[in-house]
């Protein structure tokens, strides 16, 4: 489609009070599975047909629908009023990512215009007003947005963070901040848009680790466009009857890629329902499934623990997930035995244990690069925790043995990538002997925005990317068995290390160094512990100091993190000086710190 096509389009109006009806397969068109070099083409087919978007309440009634012809006029009317405003090719334009229509417009708006979609998340509630306005300070900066746009609730926000940062003098390219209705007030520009083309960036993703240093993953249109193409044709296999329904936050990949930008490149129907809805009704998620009759849905494995934990017995038989024929799993560690006991839980429910799709990726490869087989269930393998630990080879053992340790498989690479297990000299290992994971493939990104060096260690010139997870292989099968890196994972969410440090630092009378901050095994996958060298001897000041940075923690980080208070100077340090958290929880560990922080856990 030529650029004048995108000029001033009209738009279709909805009727007053018209009949929120979900929009049902089959589209009304020939199926194309993600055979498109942009964003924008993929809508552009999407919009010729009658399938769409469906967003669900707190209740799970029914709220908005939002058809994909729709979502492209929309997307048009937003790009030409983003063109209003002069920004430069590649400009960035800052979008608080509550599952809301209005992101999805926005983001495609952006791909209209040639602009730079950058999703902001949506996570007030996990560190309170103050947090916020820092993490999301320190995003627009890093970004240099010239546009942040936001519900009514988060547009008072947005204009705190403007504010903060015109005080400071560390931005001066904002030229629009407020929210979705006020933006509509915006002159449109009656110029032709210049879509995003197949080389340029198509949006930046915010790595779901830091949030008070945060990292933008650049991911250009022909990348994106490729980890679609593999996850609809080889992954999830996508035809034209599939649906597919999320409750995953849309500023993550998973959610962002998986469950918004593939149903539109595969021209299916998709239903939504909040994040923060879905935590507090999780029930709610069965209920869509049952309702809508999706046929694909992903989570990360605490999603299907949580629903475990919620269901009551024999609840599972009102509903049927017979429909239900790929049931994502990733983003995180996956326990085998999270996803036998869901599968015991909705037993009766027509739910096949053989939905379960275990998977690898990373927002650095846009999303998902390693699938299990839809054909058969999950596997597990069973090794040697004690020869894992000491030698790095997975040997394998039977599962009853005291010693034993499962991963869940993640499959095979998809068509046209590349994957190799690497030792810390770079050498390619042998099946079963643990080391680095590295990627090669046509979805890996560009790099990190503004930041050379970090892209430089992470990404080679030929193209390899060093993923910091750690792992190996059983012939051509992925096994994932933990990250090399210092990211802790709580509940499915990924905390840096760095902003639980900073947080005890922050405490009268612990000074810069003082802590160090990693996570232990729990029962229920990672636990945060952070360690503090403290020169008060008075008990109970100390015990105060403990639950004041438990309860910093919570609020800012939206977590329970144990605090363990230990002597000056004896934190371990590396022979360069630089302090060591994996000796920090070799040490933590060994000493039996473990233990008590068991008892701790079940005790909470």
């Amino acid at each position: 489609m030529s650029d004048s096509s995108y000029g001033d389009t009209p738009l279709s109006v909805p009727t007053v009070g018209q009949t929120l009806t979900p929009q049902t397969a089959p589209g009304g068109l020939a199926f194309r599975s993600a055979d498109f070099d942009t964003l924008a083409e993929a809508l552009d087919y999407a919009a010729e047909g009658e399938n769409g978007m469906n967003f669900y309440d707190r209740r799970g009634t029914l709220d908005t629908t939002l058809s994909y012809a729709d979502l492209r006029d929309k997307a048009l009317k937003i790009g030409a009023r983003l063109a209003g405003l002069g920004l430069r090719r590649g400009a960035r334009v800052a979008v608080v990512a509550e599952t809301r229509p209005e992101f999805v417009e926005f983001f495609f708006a952006c791909q209209y215009a040639g602009l730079v979609p950058v999703p902001i998340p949506a996570a007030l509630n996990l560190g309170g007003h103050q947090a916020f306005i820092e993490q999301t300070s320190a995003m627009l900066k890093l970004v240099e947005a010239s546009v942040a746009v936001g519900s009514e609730f988060f547009a008072p926000y947005l204009e705190q963070c403007a504010e903060q940062l015109a005080k400071n003098a560390e931005l001066d390219s904002l030229q629009f901040v407020g929210t979705f209705s006020e933006f509509e007030k915006l002159p449109r520009s009656h110029y032709p848009l210049t879509p995003v083309d197949a080389d340029e960036v198509a949006y930046l993703q915010f790595t779901s680790g830091s949030t008070r240093f945060p990292r933008a993953v650049m991911v250009k249109s022909a990348a994106v466009m490729a980890n679609l193409s593999g996850i609809i044709r080889h992954g999830a296999q996508i035809g034209p009857k599939d649906r597919c329904l999320s409750w995953l936050p849309f500023y993550h990949d998973m959610g962002l890629v998986g469950l918004v930008l593939v149903p539109v490149a595969s021209q299916i129907n998709v239903d939504y329902l909040g994040t923060r809805d879905f935590a507090m009704r999780p029930r709610l998620w069965l209920d869509l499934l049952h309702r809508t009759k999706a046929t694909i849905s992903f989570s990360p494995p605490f999603g299907y623990e949580l629903v475990a934990k919620r269901l009551r017995e024999a609840e599972a038989k009102k509903y049927d997930l017979s429909a239900w024929r790929v049931a994502g799993v990733g983003a995180e560690m996956i326990r085998g035995e999270i996803l036998d006991t869901f599968a015991q839980t909705v037993e009766g429910s027509g739910f096949n244990a053989r939905a379960f799709l275990p998977c690898y990726g990373m927002a650095e490869c846009s999303l998902g690069v390693t699938f299990s087989s839809l054909t058969e269930t999950f596997r597990c393998d069973t090794i040697d925790r004690d020869a894992h630990a000491s030698s790095g080879i997975a040997e394998p053992l039977g599962a009853s043995a005291q010693q034993a340790r499962s991963f869940v498989e993640c499959g095979q690479v998809l068509p046209g990538y590349e994957i190799e297990v690497r030792n810390a000299d770079g050498s390619v290992l042998a099946d079963r002997e643990i080391g680095t994971i590295f990627l090669r493939g046509p979805s890996i990104m560009a790099g990190y925005l503004n930041e050379p060096e970090v892209t430089w260690n992470t990404l080679s010139g030929d193209g390899w990317l060093n993923t910091g997870d750690l792992g190996y292989m059983i012939e051509s099968r992925l096994v994932v068995t933990g990250r090399a890196k210092d990211l802790i994972i709580v509940n499915g969410r990924n905390v840096w290390p760095q902003d639980l440090e900073y947080i005890a630092e922050s405490q009268k009378g612990i000074r810069s160094g003082d802590a160090l901050a990693f996570s232990i095994p729990s029962d229920s996958g990672e636990f945060a512990v952070i360690v503090v060298q403290c020169r008060e001897r008075d008990t109970q000041a100390r015990i105060q100091l403990i639950d004041r940075i438990r309860s910093d923690i919570a609020r800012e980080l939206g977590i329970d993190c144990l605090v363990d208070l230990v002597p000056a100077h004896t934190l371990p340090r590396t022979s360069s000086g630089k302090l060591s958290r994996s000796r920090a929880r070799a040490d933590y560990m060994h000493s039996g710190g473990l233990a008590a922080a068991r008892a701790d856990i079940q005790a909470s």
